[in-house]
């Protein structure tokens, strides 16, 4: 493969580029594209430092590939990466609670997209790439997980009816929160609530 090949014009916003340290020639292009390849990836495209691939590879997977890669020479840069999403995780939580303070103010909350990337200061799809290629996750699911933590909270409280949670953490119904929650959890909420509501996490030990 020539170190010259450009990204095909369809690639899609999901597909990740990963960062490899220590590619210096067209042998070590070839090489990590065999590599990639043995692990089951598409390969999109290979350059000297990076090379898109998809499907958005899961923790585990990027795991193997990451040993693999070592044993041929290579290096899987992933602090810079370790270190967004770190941040990303962070604005989600704040997110959260600005969806709270809104629907108490009867005001429109922003859009997710708008609001990472003006905190983030990158564009929506780079931070969603680089979230998913680190959690094997989206970061709509991972706001998911989040507010049903919240959803948790509040059950703990025994103050709201379903209903008033529902409003408060910004759901379009409580037939909504409960088709989430059970997704999430495994049993309806009203057998949660029943049970004392007790297995709940903090959310910054959200993974």
């Amino acid at each position: 493969m020539d170190a010259s090949n450009k990204k095909t014009s369809g690639e899609s916003a999901s597909q990740p580029t990963l960062k490899i340290k220590n590619m210096v020639c067209d042998r070590c292009i070839m090489v990590v594209d065999e590599v990639l390849r043995s692990q089951g990836f598409q390969v999109q495209d290979v350059q000297l430092g990076e090379a898109s691939i998809s499907p958005v590879p899961e923790s585990e997977a990027l795991f193997r590939l990451e040993e693999e890669l070592s044993r041929k020479g290579f290096e899987l840069i992933r602090e810079r990466m370790d270190e967004l999403v770190t941040a990303i995780k962070s604005e989600l939580i704040g997110y959260l609670r600005i969806v709270e303070s809104h629907q108490e103010n009867a005001v429109k909350p922003p859009l997710l997209s708008a609001y990472l990337s003006g905190k983030l200061h990158r564009s929506y799809p780079t931070l969603s790439r680089a979230f998913s290629a680190s959690e094997g996750i989206t970061i709509e699911k991972f706001l998911i997980r989040l507010r049903i933590e919240r959803v948790k909270e509040f059950l703990g409280y025994d103050e709201y009816t379903l209903s008033q949670i529902a409003w408060r953490l910004g759901y379009s119904s409580v037939q909504h929160l409960s088709g989430q929650f059970r997704h999430v959890v495994g049993m309806p909420v009203t057998r949660y609530r029943s049970r004392g509501a007790t297995s709940r996490r903090t959310l910054d030990s959200i993974r």
